[in-house]
């Protein structure tokens, strides 16, 4: 069995945001998962941010993407 290694290319509060980019990414062909972490620090115990995961390798193609996607909504 492979072991693969997923990091985290994106994280937010936004729900609609993270399918966006979800979408954004498996549009470009790279699988992508989305998992939900506890905010324990910087925030109440209930807040959520949601994390997208992709492959080690697919990294820099999914920050292109998303890089991307915050430039056009920056204007």
């Amino acid at each position: 069995m492979d072991a693969t290694t997923r990091v985290a290319v994106f994280e937010s509060s936004s729900p609609q945001e993270i399918q966006l980019i979800k979408g954004r990414l498996e549009e470009a062909g790279i699988k992508c998962d989305v998992e939900n972490s506890y905010l324990s620090f910087l925030s109440t115990p209930t807040a959520t941010n949601t994390f997208v995961k992709v492959d080690l390798a697919d990294e820099k193609k999914a920050f292109d993407i998303i890089d991307e996607y915050l430039k056009s909504t920056q204007n």
